[in-house]
């Protein structure tokens, strides 16, 4: 017989990743989820505490956190610490850093915390931009420079960072948002790069719409897209992490086949090699350059 994840929908077949399954599996550690007390976090939270981690939750919302933190130990006996945090703010995100420096039983960080804004640029308030920045970007890059060394040194860890469709796709909402999503993307291959050598995972996901609280606050209600267009956000978790199973270093859930982000990035490697010269391009026709002048 199957039971029900009563929250998730999902489906838990007797043998499988069920409560008392749950409390056998070998401990992977221990995840850092930020964002986590609902929409995408909450989930991840969730599907770790199933796969054997121990959780620490970050988020604004104390009271939320509390009754999720209350579901997951019910329900996978998994130890899980939450921590009231607002990542926007300095004394706050130290708090965060320190644990992350300090911790060494966190094996994975799932950089989820951030917002966004549909509102055309000409429309919006810069300082509600100026936060989105240092959330989306400024917040992320703290908290994976504070993980990342303690990863290297004990030859192990991943990190998770959740960035957006609108990375690679910058015309479809607000640009400072697109902007902010596609420095998370390029952070994670620049890490990745330099860190697959030490052991250490990165992983970008690159969700499309996703039926989550994002929407409202961003100004435009889930219910006013296409559903068409619209995932379920347990199914963008699910996918995310299969893609992390598969050793995907961009996992984009609604992307039908994968040889088409490969033949994007190979594009853009192709491209790299030719991104900078001692001369200008000859379809530019600068006659004499500085640099035939100047060589002996």
């Amino acid at each position: 017989m199957a039971s029900l994840d009563s929250q998730y929908g999902r489906p838990m077949v007797a043998g499988g990743l069920g409560r008392q399954d749950v409390s056998t599996i070998e401990t992977k550690g221990t995840a850092l989820i930020t964002g986590a007390s609902s929409g995408i976090g909450a989930i991840y939270a969730d599907r770790l505490a199933k796969r054997g981690y121990d959780l620490i939750l970050v988020a604004r919302n104390k009271n939320r956190l509390a009754a999720l933190a209350r579901r997951l130990e019910n329900d996978t006996s998994r130890s899980v610490e939450t921590i009231s945090a607002d990542l926007n703010n300095k004394t706050d995100l130290a708090r965060i850093e320190t644990t992350l420096r300090t911790n060494p039983g966190i094996t994975l960080l799932v950089n989820n915390a951030g917002v966004g804004a549909t509102t055309p640029l000409l429309d919006s308030d810069v300082e509600k931009m100026d936060e989105m920045i240092r959330l989306n970007v400024g917040a992320l890059t703290r908290l994976t420079y504070a993980a990342a060394p303690g990863f290297v040194a004990r030859g192990g860890g991943t990190i998770v960072n959740i960035a957006s469709s609108v990375a690679i796709s910058p015309e479809t909402l607000n640009g400072v948002y697109g902007g902010s999503k596609a420095f998370v993307l390029a952070l994670s291959l620049s890490l990745n790069h330099e860190l697959a050598g030490k052991g250490v995972r990165v992983q970008a996901v690159l969700p499309g719409a996703t039926a989550t609280e994002f929407w409202d606050i961003a100004g435009l209600p889930v219910r006013n897209l296409p559903t068409e267009i619209v995932m379920a956000a347990e199914d963008t978790v699910d996918a995310a992490l299969a893609g992390l199973d598969q050793g995907e270093t961009v996992t984009i859930p609604s992307l039908p086949d994968k040889a088409e982000w490969d033949r994007f990035d190979a594009a853009r490697r192709t491209m790299s090699a030719k991104l900078s010269s001692a001369v200008p391009a000859r379809r530019y026709n600068i006659e004499n350059p500085q640099f035939s002048r100047s060589v002996t």
